[in-house]
């Protein structure tokens, strides 16, 4: 399938998605470059003005502008990540890099989640180039390493100018192109117990962290956040996803790790959970390491941007407060931007990522690049209007 084709202003999205399931990006190790390269060169034809930011071998963002922006017209920006998670030890009943259509749904790892929404950014702001070229234009910012803790969008954002401004953030991640206001944060922790190694056959002579684990383990079964749920991101949760321990059987073991997997909601301060779970687990704890950590994001419902923009969607209030469990970029490019509305809508299934034979509805992908385009052209008639206002 040929992709690149400079004298084509756009570019069918689903056909782009399928070329991007069918490049490997699966992080660890990521290798995100080809993807990049392929998103790269659409957007270059198509007069954006592109930039390729780098953090490790093969691993590479693209940043892509067109427009001029001011402060009075800052562009729209559109994000996604080109990483997927691995195709798992499951077997799959088509290849998870072919890309194959099948009774309406497209096959692949990061099909959902989320090639398919960059795929439809991707054909939209090629749709939309020729009339992005005066202010406020577009922001595009696609990014590597998200999969693993927003590596990539993390990278950028320590980069002096290289994202510049924005007025409001539309994230892709799988939705089935429902409208998402927010999600939880993330706070990962390693907790260490250690001991005193002894012979298995003496163990009176040791002391055995992975005992002092297991009590460790049964208080973060019980531990309770004494905090109110989120009206709509729900209650934080708590989840121990590893546990390492030991060298050898017939030894008493001295060190035992406990990975802990915390969701907060918004108005909750990471520092303080720290502390409190240091007190907490003492004196079987040796010391909690933050692993990583990412702030909930939340727009509210009453934004002005946002109840326009749910209104242009036929989006049911009651659906559009709705929040997401998991975290995106937005984590890092809300603030980053300065806390500016951010709107999380896309195309893949969001109870399809990660799963084996992941797939996304093709009819949702035309679906997405159209909602894209539709927002890109709500931005810019504002941008215009408000300039008018200004004159007048």
């Amino acid at each position: 399938m040929q992709i690149r084709n400079p004298d084509m202003p756009s570019i069918n999205a689903v056909e782009l998605t399928q070329a991007l399931v069918r490049l490997h990006s699966v992080n660890p190790p990521g290798n995100e470059s080809a993807c990049a390269q392929l998103v790269g060169n659409l957007l270059e034809d198509a007069g954006f003005d592109v930039g390729y930011h780098s953090f490790g071998p093969g691993r590479v963002n693209v940043v892509a502008r067109i427009g001029e922006c001011s402060e009075l017209h800052r562009p729209l920006c559109l994000t996604g990540h080109l990483d997927t998670v691995p195709i798992g030890a499951a077997d799959w009943s088509v290849d998870p890099f072919g890309g194959e259509i099948v009774d309406g749904l497209l096959y692949g790892r990061g099909a959902s989640d989320m090639k398919s929404g960059v795929a439809a950014m991707v054909a939209a702001a090629m749709s939309a180039a020729a009339s992005l070229r005066e202010a406020p234009g577009l922001l595009l910012v696609l990014t590597a390493g998200e999969e693993t803790g927003c590596e990539g969008a993390s990278h950028l954002a320590n980069l002096d100018g290289v994202l510049g401004t924005a007025g409001a953030i539309v994230v892709g991640e799988p939705t089935g192109n429902r409208l998402r206001l927010g999600h939880k944060g993330a706070l990962w922790l390693m907790a260490t117990c250690q001991g005193r190694a002894a012979h298995g056959s003496m163990p009176d002579l040791g002391i055995n962290a992975i005992y002092r684990g297991a009590t460790v383990i049964g208080k973060l079964r019980d531990f309770g956040f004494n905090r109110a749920p989120h009206a709509e991101l729900g209650g934080p949760t708590l989840n121990v996803g590893t546990v390492r321990g030991g060298a050898n059987v017939n030894s008493v073991p001295d060190r035992a790790e406990i990975g802990i997997d915390i969701r907060t909601v918004p108005g909750m301060a990471h520092d303080r959970i720290i502390e409190d779970l240091r007190r907490y687990l003492a004196p079987d704890l040796h010391s909690l390491d933050q692993v990583l950590d990412l702030e909930s994001v939340w727009t509210s419902p009453h934004d002005p941007l946002m109840r326009r923009w749910a209104g242009r969607v036929d989006a049911p209030p009651d659906d559009v407060c709705l929040g997401l469990p998991f975290f995106t970029d937005a984590s890092i490019l809300k603030p980053a931007f300065g806390g500016i509305p951010t709107l999380i809508l896309g195309p893949g299934e969001t109870h399809m990522a990660h799963q084996t034979d992941e797939y996304c509805r093709v009819e949702r992908i035309g679906e997405a690049a159209a909602i894209y385009l539709d927002l890109i052209a709500d931005w810019q008639d504002q941008a215009r209007h408000a300039s008018a206002q200004v004159s007048a």
